[in-house]
Protein backbone atom coordinates (compact mmCIF):
# COMPACT_ATOMS: atom_id res chain seq x y z
CA UNK A 1 0.00 0.00 0.00
CA UNK A 2 2.75 2.70 0.68
CA UNK A 3 4.42 2.66 -2.48
CA UNK A 4 1.39 3.09 -4.14
CA UNK A 5 -0.26 5.83 -1.50
CA UNK A 6 3.22 7.48 -1.95
CA UNK A 7 3.12 7.75 -5.97
CA UNK A 8 -0.81 8.63 -5.93
CA UNK A 9 -0.28 11.52 -3.32
CA UNK A 10 2.85 12.73 -4.45
CA UNK A 11 1.61 13.28 -7.87
CA UNK A 12 -1.40 15.35 -6.62
CA UNK A 13 0.47 17.28 -4.39
CA UNK A 14 3.48 18.12 -7.26
CA UNK A 15 0.48 19.03 -9.69
CA UNK A 16 -1.31 21.58 -7.79
CA UNK A 17 2.32 22.96 -7.10
CA UNK A 18 3.20 23.14 -10.42
CA UNK A 19 0.43 25.01 -11.33
CA UNK A 20 0.49 27.32 -8.53
CA UNK A 21 -2.60 26.92 -6.79
CA UNK A 22 -0.63 26.35 -3.71
CA UNK A 23 2.31 27.77 -1.81
CA UNK A 24 2.84 25.19 0.62
CA UNK A 25 1.70 21.77 2.19
CA UNK A 26 2.04 19.44 4.66
CA UNK A 27 -0.24 16.32 4.13
CA UNK A 28 -0.67 13.43 6.67
CA UNK A 29 -1.92 10.12 6.50
CA UNK A 30 -2.73 7.66 9.53
CA UNK A 31 -4.21 4.08 8.70
CA UNK A 32 -5.00 1.62 11.83
CA UNK A 33 -3.02 3.97 13.82
CA UNK A 34 -0.13 3.97 12.00
CA UNK A 35 1.52 7.38 10.20
CA UNK A 36 1.86 5.97 6.40
CA UNK A 37 2.09 9.06 4.55
CA UNK A 38 3.93 12.11 5.67
CA UNK A 39 5.09 15.06 2.95
CA UNK A 40 6.08 18.22 3.53
CA UNK A 41 6.15 20.57 0.25
CA UNK A 42 6.60 23.63 -1.28
CA UNK A 43 7.18 27.25 0.79
CA UNK A 44 6.16 28.37 4.57
CA UNK A 45 7.27 31.93 3.01
CA UNK A 46 7.84 31.76 -1.11
CA UNK A 47 9.26 35.37 -0.84
CA UNK A 48 11.73 34.78 1.75
CA UNK A 49 12.63 31.49 0.07
CA UNK A 50 11.86 29.44 3.41
CA UNK A 51 10.98 26.29 2.50
CA UNK A 52 7.55 23.96 4.36
CA UNK A 53 9.10 23.01 7.90
CA UNK A 54 7.62 19.61 9.54
CA UNK A 55 6.84 21.91 12.60
CA UNK A 56 4.90 24.70 10.78
CA UNK A 57 2.47 26.46 12.51
CA UNK A 58 -1.07 27.28 10.20
CA UNK A 59 -3.71 29.49 11.24
CA UNK A 60 -6.73 27.09 11.50
CA UNK A 61 -9.66 28.80 10.96
CA UNK A 62 -12.54 26.50 10.97
CA UNK A 63 -9.89 23.93 12.08
CA UNK A 64 -10.48 25.38 15.38
CA UNK A 65 -14.27 24.24 15.46
CA UNK A 66 -13.20 20.20 16.41
CA UNK A 67 -10.61 21.45 18.71
CA UNK A 68 -13.21 23.87 21.15
CA UNK A 69 -16.31 21.45 20.40
CA UNK A 70 -14.02 18.79 22.11
CA UNK A 71 -13.34 20.96 24.97
CA UNK A 72 -17.16 21.24 25.20
CA UNK A 73 -17.72 17.65 25.61
CA UNK A 74 -14.99 17.20 28.29
CA UNK A 75 -17.00 19.29 30.62
CA UNK A 76 -20.51 17.19 29.43
CA UNK A 77 -18.07 14.41 30.24
CA UNK A 78 -17.24 15.99 33.63
CA UNK A 79 -21.22 16.67 34.58
CA UNK A 80 -19.78 20.08 34.65
CA UNK A 81 -22.18 21.63 31.24
CA UNK A 82 -25.47 19.40 29.57
CA UNK A 83 -26.18 19.66 25.54
CA UNK A 84 -29.94 20.70 26.51
CA UNK A 85 -28.89 23.28 28.84
CA UNK A 86 -30.40 26.61 27.87
CA UNK A 87 -27.12 28.82 26.99
CA UNK A 88 -28.74 32.13 28.72
CA UNK A 89 -28.47 29.91 31.74
CA UNK A 90 -24.56 30.18 31.55
CA UNK A 91 -24.76 33.63 29.50
CA UNK A 92 -27.70 35.57 31.11
CA UNK A 93 -26.51 38.45 28.13
CA UNK A 94 -26.85 36.52 25.29
CA UNK A 95 -30.41 35.93 24.48
CA UNK A 96 -31.52 36.35 20.69
CA UNK A 97 -34.84 37.37 19.29
CA UNK A 98 -36.70 35.48 16.38
CA UNK A 99 -37.88 37.44 13.76
CA UNK A 100 -41.06 37.79 15.56
CA UNK A 101 -39.41 39.31 18.62
CA UNK A 102 -39.86 36.75 20.91
CA UNK A 103 -36.83 35.57 23.23
CA UNK A 104 -35.37 32.44 21.42
CA UNK A 105 -34.79 29.21 23.30
CA UNK A 106 -31.13 28.33 22.64
CA UNK A 107 -29.22 25.41 23.61
CA UNK A 108 -25.74 23.97 23.54
CA UNK A 109 -26.89 21.11 21.61
CA UNK A 110 -28.27 24.14 19.21
CA UNK A 111 -24.64 25.40 18.88
CA UNK A 112 -22.50 22.56 18.76
CA UNK A 113 -25.03 21.46 15.50
CA UNK A 114 -25.44 24.32 13.72
CA UNK A 115 -29.08 24.72 14.18
CA UNK A 116 -29.06 28.09 16.52
CA UNK A 117 -30.35 30.09 13.88
CA UNK A 118 -27.30 31.97 13.74
CA UNK A 119 -24.74 32.60 10.44
CA UNK A 120 -21.86 34.31 9.49
CA UNK A 121 -20.95 37.72 8.33
CA UNK A 122 -19.21 36.58 5.34
CA UNK A 123 -22.61 34.84 3.98
CA UNK A 124 -24.51 37.95 3.85
CA UNK A 125 -24.70 40.19 1.36
CA UNK A 126 -22.76 43.56 1.78
CA UNK A 127 -23.43 46.08 4.35
CA UNK A 128 -25.81 42.66 5.78
CA UNK A 129 -27.34 42.58 9.25
CA UNK A 130 -24.14 41.63 10.94
CA UNK A 131 -21.84 44.17 9.45
CA UNK A 132 -24.07 46.79 10.72
CA UNK A 133 -24.28 45.68 14.03
CA UNK A 134 -20.18 45.72 13.97
CA UNK A 135 -20.19 41.22 13.88
CA UNK A 136 -16.80 39.98 13.59
CA UNK A 137 -16.40 36.37 12.13
CA UNK A 138 -13.05 35.63 14.24
CA UNK A 139 -10.71 36.15 11.52
CA UNK A 140 -10.19 40.42 11.65
CA UNK A 141 -8.87 42.67 14.29
CA UNK A 142 -12.13 43.35 15.65
CA UNK A 143 -10.67 45.27 18.82
CA UNK A 144 -13.31 44.08 21.11
CA UNK A 145 -13.94 41.68 24.35
CA UNK A 146 -15.44 37.99 23.14
CA UNK A 147 -18.32 39.23 25.55
CA UNK A 148 -18.96 42.60 23.14
CA UNK A 149 -18.69 40.34 19.91
CA UNK A 150 -21.69 38.15 21.55
CA UNK A 151 -23.51 41.36 22.32
CA UNK A 152 -23.50 42.49 18.64
CA UNK A 153 -24.41 38.84 17.60
CA UNK A 154 -27.04 38.63 19.99
CA UNK A 155 -28.68 42.02 18.74
CA UNK A 156 -29.93 40.56 14.93
CA UNK A 157 -32.84 38.80 14.76
CA UNK A 158 -32.20 35.16 14.20
CA UNK A 159 -32.48 33.56 10.56
CA UNK A 160 -34.80 30.95 12.21
CA UNK A 161 -36.58 29.22 15.00
CA UNK A 162 -33.11 27.13 16.42
CA UNK A 163 -33.33 23.16 15.31
CA UNK A 164 -35.40 23.61 12.40
CA UNK A 165 -32.82 24.43 10.18
CA UNK A 166 -28.85 23.98 9.51
CA UNK A 167 -26.80 26.76 8.51
CA UNK A 168 -23.07 26.83 9.04
CA UNK A 169 -22.42 29.98 11.32
CA UNK A 170 -20.33 31.81 14.14
CA UNK A 171 -22.09 29.41 17.07
CA UNK A 172 -18.59 28.13 17.52
CA UNK A 173 -17.66 31.58 19.13
CA UNK A 174 -20.58 31.28 21.54
CA UNK A 175 -19.70 27.70 22.50
CA UNK A 176 -15.80 28.98 23.41
CA UNK A 177 -18.05 31.85 25.46
CA UNK A 178 -19.91 29.07 27.57
CA UNK A 179 -16.58 27.07 28.06
CA UNK A 180 -15.24 30.02 29.47
CA UNK A 181 -17.72 30.73 31.98
CA UNK A 182 -18.49 27.10 33.16
CA UNK A 183 -14.99 26.76 33.67
CA UNK A 184 -14.14 30.28 35.29
CA UNK A 185 -11.18 30.93 32.92
CA UNK A 186 -10.03 32.61 29.90
CA UNK A 187 -11.31 30.67 26.49
CA UNK A 188 -7.36 29.92 25.91
CA UNK A 189 -6.46 28.57 29.26
CA UNK A 190 -10.04 26.08 29.25
CA UNK A 191 -8.92 24.76 26.14
CA UNK A 192 -5.39 24.25 26.78
CA UNK A 193 -6.44 22.82 29.99
CA UNK A 194 -9.47 20.51 28.76
CA UNK A 195 -8.06 19.46 25.00
CA UNK A 196 -4.68 20.94 24.74
CA UNK A 197 -2.41 19.69 27.57
CA UNK A 198 -4.08 16.07 28.25
CA UNK A 199 -2.91 14.24 24.46
CA UNK A 200 -0.12 16.70 24.27
CA UNK A 201 -1.33 19.48 21.66
CA UNK A 202 1.77 21.38 22.10
CA UNK A 203 1.78 23.90 19.19
CA UNK A 204 -1.71 25.01 19.37
CA UNK A 205 -3.28 27.47 20.68
CA UNK A 206 -4.67 30.85 20.25
CA UNK A 207 -1.55 32.72 19.32
CA UNK A 208 1.36 30.99 17.23
CA UNK A 209 3.27 29.34 19.98
CA UNK A 210 7.13 30.35 17.91
CA UNK A 211 6.47 33.28 15.48
CA UNK A 212 9.27 31.85 13.50
CA UNK A 213 7.12 28.94 13.10
CA UNK A 214 4.10 30.59 11.88
CA UNK A 215 3.82 30.26 7.84
CA UNK A 216 3.03 33.07 5.19
CA UNK A 217 -0.56 33.33 4.40
CA UNK A 218 -1.10 33.10 0.95
CA UNK A 219 -4.43 34.07 -1.07
CA UNK A 220 -5.64 31.91 -4.86
CA UNK A 221 -4.56 34.74 -7.76
CA UNK A 222 -3.17 34.71 -11.26
CA UNK A 223 -0.79 33.78 -12.47
CA UNK A 224 -0.09 32.58 -8.21
CA UNK A 225 -1.01 32.45 -5.14
CA UNK A 226 0.00 36.25 -3.49
CA UNK A 227 0.88 37.03 -0.04
CA UNK A 228 -2.05 38.06 2.35
CA UNK A 229 -2.29 41.81 3.10
CA UNK A 230 -2.81 42.68 7.01
CA UNK A 231 -6.10 43.22 6.51
CA UNK A 232 -7.30 42.01 3.59
CA UNK A 233 -11.10 40.36 2.42
CA UNK A 234 -11.21 37.43 -0.18
CA UNK A 235 -14.56 36.90 -2.34
CA UNK A 236 -16.47 33.75 -1.81
CA UNK A 237 -19.95 33.46 -2.62
CA UNK A 238 -21.24 35.68 -5.50
CA UNK A 239 -23.61 37.86 -3.69
CA UNK A 240 -21.98 37.78 0.11
CA UNK A 241 -19.64 40.34 1.82
CA UNK A 242 -16.71 37.78 1.79
CA UNK A 243 -14.21 37.17 4.25
CA UNK A 244 -12.69 39.66 6.04
CA UNK A 245 -8.91 38.45 7.27
CA UNK A 246 -6.29 39.85 9.70
CA UNK A 247 -2.93 37.41 8.93
CA UNK A 248 -1.58 39.35 12.04
CA UNK A 249 -4.24 37.97 14.68
CA UNK A 250 -2.24 35.26 14.87
CA UNK A 251 0.23 36.95 16.60
CA UNK A 252 -1.49 38.99 18.50
CA UNK A 253 -2.59 38.03 21.92
CA UNK A 254 -4.99 40.84 22.75
CA UNK A 255 -7.12 39.77 19.73
CA UNK A 256 -10.69 38.17 21.65
CA UNK A 257 -10.39 34.44 21.60
CA UNK A 258 -12.56 33.19 18.60
CA UNK A 259 -14.06 29.37 19.14
CA UNK A 260 -15.03 28.95 15.77
CA UNK A 261 -12.08 30.49 13.90
CA UNK A 262 -9.02 31.81 15.62
CA UNK A 263 -6.70 29.24 16.59
CA UNK A 264 -2.85 28.57 15.88
CA UNK A 265 -1.43 24.92 15.64
CA UNK A 266 0.59 22.33 13.53
CA UNK A 267 -0.92 19.46 11.58
CA UNK A 268 0.84 16.96 13.68
CA UNK A 269 -1.10 18.09 16.38
CA UNK A 270 -4.52 18.32 14.72
CA UNK A 271 -4.00 14.62 13.66
CA UNK A 272 -2.86 13.59 17.42
CA UNK A 273 -6.70 15.15 17.96
CA UNK A 274 -8.15 13.22 15.59
CA UNK A 275 -6.52 9.73 16.07
CA UNK A 276 -7.32 10.58 20.35
CA UNK A 277 -11.24 10.59 18.99
CA UNK A 278 -11.40 7.78 16.00
CA UNK A 279 -9.79 5.49 18.57
CA UNK A 280 -12.38 6.24 21.23
CA UNK A 281 -11.68 9.37 22.91
CA UNK A 282 -9.44 8.51 25.76
CA UNK A 283 -7.82 10.68 27.44
CA UNK A 284 -10.48 12.93 26.53
CA UNK A 285 -13.90 11.45 26.22
CA UNK A 286 -15.81 8.17 26.96
CA UNK A 287 -16.68 6.56 24.00
CA UNK A 288 -19.91 7.24 24.61
CA UNK A 289 -19.94 11.01 23.78
CA UNK A 290 -17.37 10.21 20.97
CA UNK A 291 -19.95 8.32 19.22
CA UNK A 292 -22.82 10.98 19.72
CA UNK A 293 -19.89 13.47 18.58
CA UNK A 294 -19.84 11.37 15.03
CA UNK A 295 -23.82 10.55 14.75
CA UNK A 296 -26.00 13.02 12.65
CA UNK A 297 -27.72 15.18 14.78
CA UNK A 298 -29.79 17.34 12.61
CA UNK A 299 -31.57 14.33 10.60
CA UNK A 300 -32.22 15.01 6.96
CA UNK A 301 -31.98 19.10 7.66
CA UNK A 302 -30.68 19.68 4.18
CA UNK A 303 -27.18 21.21 4.18
CA UNK A 304 -26.20 24.17 1.78
CA UNK A 305 -22.56 23.23 -0.04
CA UNK A 306 -22.88 19.78 1.48
CA UNK A 307 -24.73 17.16 -0.09
CA UNK A 308 -25.06 14.32 0.86
CA UNK A 309 -23.61 14.78 4.49
CA UNK A 310 -25.33 15.40 7.78
CA UNK A 311 -24.04 17.45 11.16
CA UNK A 312 -22.70 15.99 14.27
CA UNK A 313 -21.45 17.62 17.45
CA UNK A 314 -19.00 19.99 15.85
CA UNK A 315 -18.32 18.73 12.16
CA UNK A 316 -20.08 16.82 8.90
CA UNK A 317 -20.56 13.40 8.45
CA UNK A 318 -21.17 11.91 5.32
CA UNK A 319 -24.56 9.97 4.89
CA UNK A 320 -24.69 9.79 1.08
CA UNK A 321 -21.17 9.25 -0.88
CA UNK A 322 -23.30 9.29 -4.27
CA UNK A 323 -24.59 12.89 -3.17
CA UNK A 324 -21.29 13.86 -1.90
CA UNK A 325 -19.22 12.72 -5.02
CA UNK A 326 -16.72 10.61 -2.13
CA UNK A 327 -15.05 7.90 -2.74
CA UNK A 328 -15.17 8.52 1.56
CA UNK A 329 -16.97 5.62 3.32
CA UNK A 330 -20.43 6.47 5.02
CA UNK A 331 -20.20 7.73 8.41
CA UNK A 332 -17.12 9.92 7.59
CA UNK A 333 -15.98 12.71 9.38
CA UNK A 334 -14.96 16.21 7.47
CA UNK A 335 -14.29 20.21 7.38
CA UNK A 336 -12.25 22.57 6.62
CA UNK A 337 -10.86 25.95 7.19
CA UNK A 338 -10.67 28.80 5.09
CA UNK A 339 -6.83 29.98 5.52
CA UNK A 340 -6.38 26.35 3.41
CA UNK A 341 -7.03 23.21 5.22
CA UNK A 342 -8.84 20.21 4.79
CA UNK A 343 -8.89 17.17 6.69
CA UNK A 344 -11.14 13.80 7.21
CA UNK A 345 -11.65 10.71 9.04
CA UNK A 346 -13.13 7.48 7.90
CA UNK A 347 -13.69 5.29 11.38
CA UNK A 348 -14.43 2.10 8.89
CA UNK A 349 -10.99 2.67 7.02
CA UNK A 350 -9.36 3.37 10.06
CA UNK A 351 -8.37 6.42 8.18
CA UNK A 352 -7.30 9.91 9.14
CA UNK A 353 -6.14 12.30 7.01
CA UNK A 354 -4.64 16.03 7.60
CA UNK A 355 -4.01 18.69 4.67
CA UNK A 356 -3.01 22.04 5.64
CA UNK A 357 -1.66 24.56 3.29
CA UNK A 358 -0.82 28.25 3.70
CA UNK A 359 -2.91 28.81 0.51
CA UNK A 360 -6.53 30.45 1.95
CA UNK A 361 -9.62 28.49 -0.36
CA UNK A 362 -7.78 25.99 -2.58
CA UNK A 363 -6.61 24.36 0.33
CA UNK A 364 -9.94 24.30 2.00
CA UNK A 365 -12.69 23.59 -0.91
CA UNK A 366 -10.27 23.73 -4.54
CA UNK A 367 -9.63 20.77 -6.65
CA UNK A 368 -6.80 20.30 -4.20
CA UNK A 369 -8.97 18.52 -2.08
CA UNK A 370 -11.08 16.42 -4.34
CA UNK A 371 -7.51 15.16 -6.14
CA UNK A 372 -5.98 14.71 -3.11
CA UNK A 373 -8.97 12.65 -1.38
CA UNK A 374 -9.40 10.68 -4.59
CA UNK A 375 -5.72 9.92 -4.52
CA UNK A 376 -5.83 8.66 -0.69
CA UNK A 377 -8.30 6.18 -1.60
CA UNK A 378 -6.56 5.23 -4.92
CA UNK A 379 -3.59 4.78 -2.60
CA UNK A 380 -5.00 2.33 -0.04
CA UNK A 381 -6.76 0.00 -2.06
CA UNK A 382 -5.71 -3.35 -1.54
Amino acid sequence: MSKNLDNSIDKVIERTLADNRLAGAIVKVAVDGVLVYNRVAGFSDRERNKPMQENALFRLASVSKPIVSTAALVLVSQGRLQLDDRIDRWLPYFQPRLPNGEIAELTIRHLMTHTAGLTYRFFQEENGPYHRAGVSDGMDQAGITLEENLCRIASVPLLYTPGTQWKYSIATDVLGAVIAKVTEMPLQEAIHSLVLKPIGMNDTGFTAVDPERLTTAYANDVPMPRPMHDPDSLAFLEGTAGFRLAPGRALDESAFPSGGAGMVGSAGDFLRLLETLRKGGSPLLPESLVREMTTNQIGDLPMAYWPGRGFGLGFTLLKDPVAAGTPESPGTWRMGGTYGHSWFVDPERELSVVAFTNTALEGMSGQFTVDLCKAVYDGIKP
